[in-house]
């Protein structure tokens, strides 16, 4: 008997070079899209304004800095320094105080001028004394002290997105015999007053979203109802979380409605 002959296996193995370079595309690919998206970038800071330039620089050199997010507007600006973080607040208040005290004849009204940081945002405070600082007496006329204090408040604050509050507050002595004006109509004259004031100056129309008289609702002091330091001008930067904000102190009977009550201002 002749012997059969085995038959001859051939193991093909795949890979080598071929396998090698089948995903290169890819890697290729990846890179090109890259390319585009930073070509893409360049040409979006080449078109953006000066702000939007040292921002960007200013974040590549101390990303873990302030926290101050850069966004782009609707109409595609860029211009848009968010400023919600307690560290931003705070660099906020510094600054406006460094501006007060530069200038002379606001620098002697600083203790008149309060700026304190809450949750719902930055509120500054114009307090009056006795014989009037920031309005003429028992008017919702402004002084020239209040109007060049709010136009250093507006040139700061117009630079923000975030939206801005405007109360007016007064004492409890009764304003005067007449009932068709009372201290309601006062604090909310005086409110409106610094809102024209500082959309005069750059604030933008849309900015101020609430403009407020409380007459003597909200007392700054409590036990003494007819003190001057109860008359005051409110302007609360609010902060972007969409919160709205909190009024400090007693908020019964707070409205914006215009309501007869003698309650006060000197």
């Amino acid at each position: 008997m002749t012997a059969k002959t085995q038959p001859i296996i051939v193991i093909k193995r795949k890979g080598g070079h071929g396998g090698h370079h089948g995903g290169a595309w890819k890697v290729a690919y990846a890179d090109f899209v890259t390319a585009m998206m930073s070509l893409f970038i360049v040409l979006w800071l080449m078109g953006s304004s000066e702000k939007v330039k040292k921002a960007v620089a200013g974040y590549f050199n101390d990303p873990k800095g302030t926290g101050t997010m850069m966004g782009t507007t609707m109409t595609g600006t860029g211009e848009a320094v968010k400023v919600a973080a307690a560290d931003d607040m705070q660099k906020l208040k510094e600054k406006i105080e460094q501006q007060i005290m530069a200038k002379k004849d606001l620098e002697k009204l600083s203790k008149q001028i309060e700026i304190t940081i809450s949750p719902e945002g930055l509120r500054i405070e114009l307090i009056e004394d006795k014989n009037g600082t920031f309005y003429q007496s028992g008017s919702a006329r402004l002084s020239d002290s209040g109007q060049e204090l709010l136009g250093l408040l507006a040139a700061e604050l117009k630079t923000l997105p975030n939206s801005l509050l405007i109360e007016g507050h007064t004492d409890a002595a009764k304003y005067s015999d007449d009932t068709s004006y009372g201290n309601w109509e006062l604090s909310a004259d005086r409110a409106n007053s610094a809102r024209r004031i500082m959309q005069q100056d750059g604030v933008r129309g849309d900015q101020v979203t609430q403009v407020r008289g409380y007459a003597d609702q909200l007392l700054r002091v409590k036990a003494n109802p007819f003190d001057p330091s109860n008359r005051r001008i409110s302007i609360l930067v609010k902060n972007l979380d969409g919160m709205p904000p909190k009024i400090a102190g007693d908020a019964k009977g707070a409205a914006t409605a215009v309501k007869e009550q003698g309650a006060a201002r000197k």
